[in-house]
């Protein structure tokens, strides 16, 4: 990454990855969208959601900005709220997917997110690196699952101890869900109800870091980093599209530079 050309206020996440592994986290910071997809201060945002109603030429120039920061070009996936995770060394587009994984150097896994949970992933040995996008539809799915699967295979070992970085996402005094998000997350978390507390009517406040690190000790990764950044209350910072509806999107990415 060019150290010139990351804007101050974009996340480098605090984690004890491998030599080699790196990783960026972008803000609404350092681009030229306007209101509503502007800084929050009436400077030009850093909007690089494609389908968020932002001037597409804005986009796309946000789009090189962050590319100028990068080793290559971002892998972006077409994402569903699922669980399919993309391998990114493959040189055809990828398919929808909610995941990517890559062992190539200087392949750049990417994910696109606006209050759902950007999940980061290395191997221990800096071997293969990916990316999780875990909204609560994710989640239930098994996508922080299948990513650790998926990585696993990759290097041909099953045990390969792995650590995790969590990123900004809505936070757990401001996600309001109703009654299926806890039943749905019920069906493959057994403890998922420590995650959600009781507003009456069916109604509950959802934790999805807290549900993140259950899946992540399902999939046996104990090394867990980051989380507690709330998009939601954090204007100044980040987009939330629960907040504000008609919003920007951040990129969370990772890659080896070896």
């Amino acid at each position: 990454m060019s150290a010139d050309s990351a804007h101050p206020q974009w996340i480098v996440p605090d984690w004890p990855a491998p030599a080699g592994v790196r990783a960026l986290i972008t803000t609404r910071a350092g681009g030229v969208s306007a209101a509503p997809f502007d800084d929050a201060t009436g400077n030009g945002g850093l909007n690089l959601g494609l389908k968020s109603g932002d001037a597409l030429d804005n986009v796309q120039a946000n789009r090189q900005r962050l590319r100028a920061a990068l080793p290559g070009e971002p892998r972006w996936l077409r994402q569903v709220h699922g669980a399919q995770v993309a391998n990114v060394d493959d040189d055809e587009a990828p398919p929808p997917a909610d995941a990517a994984i890559t062992r190539q150097s200087r392949r750049v896994c990417v994910v696109s997110i606006a209050d759902c949970l950007p999940v980061l992933f290395a191997d221990g040995e800096g071997r293969a690196v990916g990316v999780a996008h875990a909204g609560w539809r994710g989640l239930a799915a098994g996508v922080i699952q299948n990513t650790a699967a998926a990585m696993r295979h990759s290097l041909a070992d099953g045990d390969a101890p792995l650590l995790a970085y969590l990123g900004p996402a809505i936070g757990p005094t401001c996600f309001e869900v109703g009654a299926e998000v806890l039943l749905a997350m019920g069906e493959g978390l057994p403890r998922a109800e420590d995650a959600f507390r009781p507003l009456g009517g069916d109604k509950y406040l959802c934790d999805l870091f807290a549900l993140a690190r259950q899946a992540l000790a399902q999939a046996g990764v104990d090394r867990v980093f980051g989380g507690g950044d709330c998009t939601y209350s954090d204007a100044a910072r980040f987009y939330s599209y629960r907040r504000d509806r008609i919003t920007g999107r951040h990129a969370a990415l990772i890659w080896i530079d070896r």
